[in-house]
């Protein structure tokens, strides 16, 4: 298990990243100085010279509605069909997208640009139809590629799924700033992956492992495989427990037989952003693991206080996910009905998603928002306490002539200031009109200073629990007709100035807006896999 907080001066480095990487009113954080579209690095990593496993494309997904996500049920088996579902559901193509001679892939989870830069890794025990071992998830294909057998035997099913970060797919566009952009992603994809594993009835759970040991797990440490390309910066490993067998071992350590050659996604990289590299180091840490009496805050309501999935439509949940896609405009006119805001709500508190049963840190990311369109609610600023401190610690540091007054009979929702914000979103949100012309915006504020002094790991767990955040509201938004779309450029200390931040306590690491979408009808979708 990893020891709490990182190298020394890791806590300096991380503020002095996390400041020098702000964009400002004036001027954004360091970045290249254009763009060759035709130059972008390759979007999908394979690994060549060694065997590759095809996985059922055409697998029967569970027949769950949405409305019953979070139910329990019995267990399905390891096996290629189960995991085959599993992938498509957290981190697959759900579709082609093509405009003229331009065709791009979408995915279970959205990407800072489209980029994706989290790769998946499969380790396997006893599943069957697949040998035991390490695999990398070529997603492109739907094919697993073989990496190394364990030296080690079991005699019990075991499934891992390991993450990952390229980091350069997101900085040779973005810059610094892609770090914090990676770790958002790593968020989506955390919050995807617990949403599948629940349709089949298993519990995904994060495996605290030292950064070495977690090198070693998925053989990013192996130096002689990454000569001139790029680096994979490991992530978390995800076990994926069957509630009948108990908690699944730690995943295997140490491999046999290595095989496969990465490819080179970019021959020609034009920037050299060392600062990246700089804070993973500075950032690797323990997993944010609760401490004893430490609250997770207030739970959601049970379905019989009024926040109830059955006053909005619902649809199969593999087909929610499924159909997800991030927003490209708002209408700017549809009024958002109060039971879909109350659910979308809802699944940012502890217990009201099963994102949250994965997440054993208390919360330390609160969604201030922007709301432009809800019925019922007047338009203004808001704030969700997803914990007892967005009331003491967040609720001191922000402007003392906010109002504070409540907002909802079952929900921590309090009304900050009522105000026209459509201009102040817009401005904030680097000039975006799909801040200004969506139903509402969220702020994510995250505690800052104290978490990353107690574990510098707190600085990528931070913009984890923000990624998920979006992810829940992003899926109950898909089940509803409605649609988000995360926002990662903002102005950071715009932000602050707004909310009457003035020191570094708490920041804002995130934006998202909740819209109805307009459609792009030039734009062809076509099928993930043939």
């Amino acid at each position: 298990m990893n020891a709490p907080g990182g190298a020394s001066g890791a806590p300096e480095a991380i503020h002095a990243y996390h400041h020098r990487t702000k964009h400002h009113l004036d001027r954004y954080a360091a970045g290249p100085a254009g763009l060759d579209w035709d130059a972008q690095p390759e979007a999908f990593r394979r690994w060549s010279g060694t065997r590759w496993y095809g996985l059922p494309r055409q697998t029967t997904l569970p027949d769950i509605p949405w409305s019953a996500l979070d139910e329990e049920r019995p267990a399905a088996p390891f096996d290629l069909s189960s995991l085959s579902g599993l992938l498509r559901l957290s981190t697959a193509i759900t579709a082609w997208k093509q405009y003229g001679d331009s065709r791009w892939a979408l995915r279970a989870h959205p990407s800072s640009g489209n980029l994706h830069p989290t790769e998946t890794w499969v380790i396997a025990y006893w599943v069957e139809g697949l040998a035991d071992g390490l695999y990398h998830y070529q997603n492109r294909d739907h094919t697993l590629e073989w990496r190394a057998s364990s030296l080690t035997a079991s005699d019990s099913p075991g499934l891992w799924l390991g993450f990952t970060s390229i980091t350069w797919r997101e900085a040779w566009k973005y810059g610094e700033r892609a770090f914090r952009y990676c770790q958002l992603d790593m968020g989506h994809v955390l919050a995807a992956v617990a949403c599948a594993a629940t349709l089949y009835g298993w519990r995904p759970r994060l495996v605290d492992l030292e950064h070495g040991a977690l090198a070693r797990c998925l053989g990013t440490g192996r130096a002689e495989d990454f000569t001139g390309v790029e680096a994979e910066e490991p992530e978390v490993i995800v076990a994926i427990d069957a509630p009948a067998g108990g908690e699944a071992p730690l995943p295997p350590l140490e491999w046999d037989e290595w095989s496969g050659v990465p490819s080179l996604l970019d021959p020609k990289p034009m920037y050299q952003w060392p600062v990246i590299d700089e804070v993973a180091v500075a950032t690797r840490g323990a997993l944010p693991l609760a401490h004893p009496g430490e609250s997770r805050g207030p739970e959601a309501k049970p379905p019989d206080s009024g926040i109830r999935r059955n006053d909005i439509p619902d649809s199969p949940a593999s087909q929610v996910i499924l159909r997800r896609r991030s927003a490209q405009a708002f209408d700017g006119r549809s009024l958002m009905p109060l039971a879909i805001f109350r659910r979308i709500l809802a699944s940012l508190l502890p217990g009201g998603s099963p994102v949250w049963r994965m997440w054993d840190g208390a919360p330390r990311v609160h969604p201030v928002m922007l709301i432009h369109r809800v019925d019922g609610i007047a338009p203004g600023l808001y704030l969700l306490a997803r914990a007892e401190t967005a009331l003491t610690g967040l609720g001191e540091a922000l402007r003392c002539e906010f109002a504070w007054t409540p907002a909802d009979s079952d929900l921590p929702l309090y009304q900050l200031v009522a105000a026209q914000a459509e201009r102040t979103a817009r401005t904030i949100s680097c000039h975006q009109d799909i801040a200004a012309m969506s139903a509402f915006t969220l702020m994510f504020a995250a505690e800052f200073d104290a978490p990353i002094a107690a574990n510098p790991a707190a600085y990528r767990h931070l913009h984890w629990e923000a990624g998920m955040l979006g992810h829940c509201a992003t899926l109950e938004a898909e089940a509803a007709g409605w649609r988000g779309t995360g926002i990662g450029c903002f102005f950071d200390d715009a932000d602050h100035e707004v909310l009457g931040l003035t020191d570094s306590r708490y920041q804002v690491i995130y934006h998202y807006a909740v819209g109805m979408p307009l459609e792009d009808s030039r734009i062809t979708t076509l099928p993930a896999y043939a």
